[in-house]
C-alpha cells in the first residue's frame, strides 16, 4: 500500500527538473517586505503570491519574458526578466499611477500564499468587495473555512468558527498585534468596518510563536489602510431592506516625502426594529455605532514608524419591542448594551542590512474597553485594561537560514460587576494577570523546495505559572505543482467567564461558575496539499487539509447537563475537533472564476461524563461561488451558494405535554447572496441581496412570550433570524494623480 502512496509523491518531484525557477523578493521604498502581491507572467494565468518574507517563486513558462507585480496602493511594475541564476529584487513605489491600459488575466481575490510556510489565505479588497462587507463579520461569506454565526437571538452577538471550534480559539490580530480579547470578543465582528480593510489573512492551525501563546486553531490578521499609500479619499453608502443604514470615509496625506497621516470614519444606524415571526421580541437588536482611527507614518531609509489611536463608540439595543405590552402587568425584556473602546499603538522598527533584512522592531499598544450591559435584570459591567510590548530582532544569515527571537508582556485587568439573578445582590471581581515571555523561531530553506520553521517560547503568568509553547512547520514543495505542508504545536489560554460569555445572560438558565478555573491547553496537528494543475492554458487550483485539535485542559461550557443552567467547569474527559476540507477553483473563461468546496467536521466534548457532539456546530458545509467580471471590467456579478449541515442542540427540559421544549437537531439549510456591481471611472454603484433561499430559524427564542419564567431562552440560535435581505451601496474613489 505504501507503495502506491510513494509512486504519485515521487512522480510529482520528479516533474520539477522540467521547470526553471524565477526568484525574487517584492519590498516597499522603505525596505519592508510586501506580504500577498500578486506576481504573475504578462498575458497568463501562472502566478503567484508573495509570502510572509515578501519571497517568491514562479516557474518561467516559456511564452513570457516579462513579470507583473501587484499589490493594493502600490504602482505595479513589470518586470523584463532576462536571467534565472539571479534573486530579483522588486521595489514597488507608492501609488497606483497607471500610465496606460493594459488588460489582462483578472487576480482571485483570495488567495492561498503559495510561498510561505504556513497555511495561510490572503482576502484581498476584491475579495471583500464581492459581497455586502459591511463589517468583519460580513467579510467571509465567500470564504469556505471561516462560519460566523449569531450567538443568540437576542444581543446580535457574533461568533467565528475556525476548524470547527469557537472564535476565541483564534486568535484575532490587527496588523499583527494581539487584538479583540476578552469582553471584547462577543461583538468585534462588528467592530471593525469592512472599507477600511486592506485584507485579511487567516492562517490555520499552529501559527508562528511571533504573537504569543493563544492561537489554538488558527489566527486571524486584519491589515487597515495605510496612510503611506497613494494619496486618496474613499467613501462607501450603504443601505439594506431592514433599514439598516452605513456611512465610511477615508483619506490620507503626505506632509512629505517620509511623513504621513490617514484619517478612517464609520458611521451605522438601525433606523427600525423588526419582528417578523411575531414573538414580541426583535429579530436583532438596533445598533448604533461611531468609530474613528487616526493612524501617521514615517517611512525613512532605515527607520520606520507607525502609530495610530482608536475611538469606538456604540449602543446597541435589543429585547422586547417597544410597542409589546403585556397582559400580566410585567414590565418589557429590554436589552441594553453600551460600549466605549479606546485604542492607541506605535510600531517602530530599524534596519540594519536590508540585503540580510536584519532588523529590530518594537511594538506597544494599550486598550481601554468600558461595557455596561442589562439583560433583564441580569446585569454585567466591566472595564477592561490591555497593555502590550513586543521587542523584535530578526536576520537572515544567509539565503537558507534565518532567525527570529524577542521578547514580549501582556498585562489584562478586568473591573467587573455582575447580577445573575433577582434574588442576588451586585456583585464584583477584579482580575489582573501580567505575562512576561520571550521566543525563539528558526527557519531553513532550501531553494523555497524545502522550508522548516521551529519555533519555542516560554512565558510566565501571574496567575497560572510557567508555561511553554512549542510550534513546528514543515513545507515541501518539488515543484510549482505541489506543495505539501504539515505543522504541530501547542497554544493555552487564559479564561474568563463572563467576560466572553456574557451575551448567555440573555436567558433564564442560571449561571454557575466553578472557582480556580485553570488555562485552557490544546495541541493542534495538521496537514495540507495544495495543486496548481496547467489544464487548458489556465490553472486549476486544488486543496486538501486536515487538522486535528485536542484538549489537555479546557472550561467548558455545559448547556447540556441541566437545561435549565448554564455551567462553567473544568474539561473532565475528552474534547477534539477533527476537520477536513476540499477545495478547488477554476477560471473557465476570461473574467469568470468558479470556486468550490466541501468541509466536513467532527467536533466533540465531554458534558456531564458523556463525550457528545459539540452543540451549535455543523456536521458539514458546501459552497459554490461564482464570480464574472466583463471584459473591460465594467461589470460585475457575483453568486454564493452555502449548504450549512445540521448538528445537534443542548439537551431539552420537557413540557407539560411529555414533549421535549425544543429538537434535539436542526437540519442542513441552503442559503443564497447575488450581488451585482457596475465600475465608474472614480465610482461604483452595487446592488444585491443575502439569503435570498429565504430560510430563517422558526422561534429562536424559547417561552417568549413570558421572559420572567424559567423557561426563557434566547441562546439556542443556529440560522438565520430574518429572511431575504436586499441592498445597495455606492463607493467613490479619487486618487491624486
Amino acid at each position: 500500500m505504501i507503495r502506491y502512496l510513494i509512486f504519485p509523491l515521487f512522480l510529482l518531484g520528479s516533474l520539477s527538473s522540467a521547470f526553471s525557477q524565477v526568484r525574487g523578493i517584492v519590498k516597499d521604498i522603505a525596505g519592508e517586505p510586501i506580504i500577498g502581491a500578486n506576481v504573475f507572467w504578462l498575458g497568463t494565468t501562472t502566478g503567484t503570491t508573495t509570502g510572509e518574507s515578501g519571497k517568491f517563486s514562479l516557474p518561467e513558462t516559456g511564452t513570457s519574458d516579462k513579470l507583473v507585480v501587484r499589490f493594493v496602493g502600490y504602482r505595479s511594475d513589470t518586470i523584463h526578466i532576462d536571467r534565472v541564476d539571479t534573486v530579483w529584487e522588486i521595489v514597488l513605489q507608492d501609488g497606483a499611477v497607471m500610465d496606460e491600459v493594459q488588460v489582462s488575466a483578472r487576480r482571485m481575490g483570495t488567495m492561498k500564499i503559495r510561498a510561505g510556510i504556513l497555511n495561510q489565505d490572503m482576502i484581498s479588497t476584491a475579495e471583500l468587495s464581492r459581497a455586502a462587507c459591511c463589517n468583519l463579520g460580513e467579510s467571509f461569506t465567500t470564504n469556505p473555512s471561516v462560519d460566523v454565526s449569531y450567538s443568540d437571538a437576542a444581543t446580535g452577538a457574533k461568533q467565528i468558527k475556525l476548524l470547527g471550534l469557537s472564535g476565541t480559539y483564534v486568535q484575532m490580530l490587527a496588523e499583527n498585534i494581539p487584538n479583540y480579547r476578552g469582553v471584547a470578543s462577543p461583538y468585534a465582528l462588528g467592530y471593525i468596518p469592512g472599507p477600511w480593510m486592506q485584507s485579511i489573512q487567516v492562517s490555520k492551525g499552529a501559527s508562528s510563536v511571533k504573537n504569543g501563546y493563544e492561537s489554538i486553531t488558527g489566527q486571524i490578521n486584519v491589515e487597515f489602510k495605510k496612510p503611506q499609500t497613494t494619496e486618496s479619499v474613499s467613501a462607501n453608502l450603504f443601505a439594506n431592506s431592514l433599514a439598516k443604514i452605513e456611512a465610511n470615509f477615508d483619506g490620507n496625506i503626505h506632509l512629505n516625502q517620509r511623513v504621513s497621516t490617514a484619517l478612517l470614519a464609520h458611521y451605522e444606524n438601525n433606523l427600525m426594529a423588526h419582528d417578523s415571526n411575531d414573538d414580541g421580541f426583535m429579530d436583532f437588536p438596533r445598533v448604533e455605532q461611531y468609530n474613528f482611527q487616526n493612524r501617521w507614518a514615517y517611512m525613512g531609509d532605515r527607520y520606520v514608524f507607525q502609530a495610530g489611536i482608536k475611538a469606538l463608540m456604540e449602543d446597541r439595543t435589543g429585547g422586547q419591542m417597544r410597542s409589546y405590552r403585556a397582559t400580566d402587568g410585567m414590565p418589557r425584556y429590554d436589552i441594553d448594551i453600551r460600549t466605549e473602546r479606546y485604542e492607541a499603538f506605535t510600531k517602530n522598527a530599524y534596519i540594519f542590512d536590508k540585503e540580510k533584512n536584519t532588523n529590530v522592531a518594537l511594538i506597544l499598544s494599550g486598550s481601554l474597553h468600558r461595557q455596561d450591559a442589562g439583560y433583564g435584570y441580569k446585569l454585567y459591567d466591566v472595564d477592561q485594561w490591555n497593555g502590550y510590548a513586543s521587542l523584535m530582532f530578526e536576520t537572515e544569515f544567509d539565503k537558507r537560514n534565518s532567525l527570529s527571537t524577542g521578547l514580549s508582556l501582556n498585562y489584562d485587568d478586568y473591573d467587573q460587576s455582575y447580577k445573575l439573578s433577582h434574588t442576588f445582590d451586585t456583585l464584583g471581581a477584579r482580575d489582573k494577570e501580567i505575562v512576561p515571555g520571550a521566543y525563539v523561531q528558526y527557519t531553513y530553506n532550501w531553494n523555497d523546495k524545502l522550508m522548516i520553521m521551529a519555533g519555542l517560547r516560554a512565558d510566565y503568568s501571574s496567575v497560572y505559572g510557567t508555561f511553554v509553547t512549542p510550534r513546528a512547520h514543515v513545507k515541501w514543495a518539488p515543484n510549482e505543482i505541489f506543495n505539501l505542508r504539515a505543522s504541530a504545536g501547542k497554544g493555552y489560554r487564559a479564561t474568563h467567564a463572563l467576560a466572553e460569555n456574557n451575551y448567555l445572560l440573555a436567558s433564564s438558565r442560571r449561571v454557575v461558575i466553578d472557582p480556580d478555573l485553570d488555562m485552557e491547553e490544546a495541541w493542534n496537528y495538521g496537514v495540507s496539499a495544495a495543486l496548481y494543475i496547467p489544464l487548458f492554458h489556465k490553472t486549476l487550483n486544488l486543496n486538501l487539509e486536515y487538522y486535528y485539535t485536542d484538549f489537555l485542559r479546557q472550561m467548558v461550557v455545559d448547556m447540556d447537563s441541566n437545561p435549565h443552567e448554564v455551567h462553567f467547569t473544568q474539561l473532565k474527559g475528552k474534547s477534539y475537533s477533527h476537520t477536513f476540507q476540499a477545495e478547488a477553483s477554476y477560471p473557465f473563461f476570461k473574467g469568470f472564476t468558479l470556486t468550490a468546496a466541501y468541509r466536513l467536521t467532527d467536533v466533540k466534548t465531554t458534558y456531564g461524563g458523556v463525550l457528545r457532539e459539540r452543540p451549535f456546530v455543523g456536521r458539514y458545509k458546501g459552497l459554490l461561488t461564482a464570480s464574472y467580471q466583463t471584459p473591460l471590467g465594467i461589470w460585475q456579478f457575483d453568486v454564493t451558494l452555502q449548504l450549512n449541515g445540521g448538528g445537534r442542540l443542548p439537551q431539552s427540559y420537557m413540557l407539560e405535554q411529555g414533549i421535549p421544549a425544543w429538537n434535539s437537531r436542526y437540519k442542513a439549510y441552503e442559503q443564497l447572496n447575488v450581488q451585482v456591481t457596475r465600475y465608474f471611472r472614480h465610482w461604483s454603484i452595487y446592488v444585491g441581496g443575502e439569503n435570498l433561499t429565504g430560510f430563517k430559524q422558526k422561534n429562536p427564542i424559547i417561552d417568549a412570550s413570558n421572559p420572567w419564567g424559567s423557561n426563557f431562552d434566547s441562546t439556542l440560535t443556529w440560522g438565520p433570524m430574518h429572511g431575504a435581505v436586499y441592498y445597495v451601496g455606492v463607493r467613490f474613489n479619487w486618487e491624486r494623480l
